[in-house]
């Protein structure tokens, strides 16, 4: 073999071992990234959001379930001049309940606390959930007096709705 003859040969050995330095981050569905070596914490917990967003982005229809949510609320703990109003109050409260239902399952909840430990003692343990989000398309499915002071609120957010607002996530992204 001539020298011109093994120059390629020469820069394919090296072209696969620069390649093999590099760590392609592969989103497959259900394959954790947690085994992949060479990568940080920080690379790691992006990869697994970016892969978590790519799969809310990806679902279809049938993957999306209907979302339900209860809310209730007391008829004589409500603000109100007459028995009518209190009702009103009541049934307003119960939606807005389940409408915080609904906030927490599709945005989750944020957990906020603190712990002050003095001498060994806890001293004080207070925590707090916050929901925050944007709800749309919520349909109420039925609004029941449970008992004779009580009303139930059932909403629902169902799979056309969801897809609606997934495919305009898409557009925006």
């Amino acid at each position: 073999m001539t020298k011109s003859n093994l120059k390629p040969l020469l820069i394919l050995p090296v072209v696969a071992l620069l390649g093999a330095c590099q760590v392609p981050v592969v989103l497959t569905e259900g394959k954790s990234l947690t085994n992949t070596p060479g990568m940080t914490e920080l690379e790691l917990s992006q990869a697994e959001s970016l892969k978590a967003v790519s799969e809310v982005l990806d679902a279809k229809a049938e993957t999306i379930p209907t979302l339900n949510a209860v809310g209730y609320a007391v008829v004589s703990s409500q603000p109100g001049r007459s028995e009518a109003q209190k009702r009103l109050m009541a049934i307003r409260a119960a939606r807005m309940a389940a409408m915080r239902d609904l906030a927490e399952q599709i945005h989750g909840l944020k957990v906020d606390s603190s712990t002050t430990v003095i001498d060994l003692m806890v001293q004080n343990d207070t925590f707090r959930g916050i929901v925050t989000g944007t709800i749309r398309g919520a349909r109420t499915v039925r609004i029941n007096p449970t008992g004779a002071d009580t009303y139930e609120i059932v909403l629902e957010i169902d799979r056309e709705m969801i897809a609606y607002l997934m495919d305009s996530a898409r557009q925006v992204i």
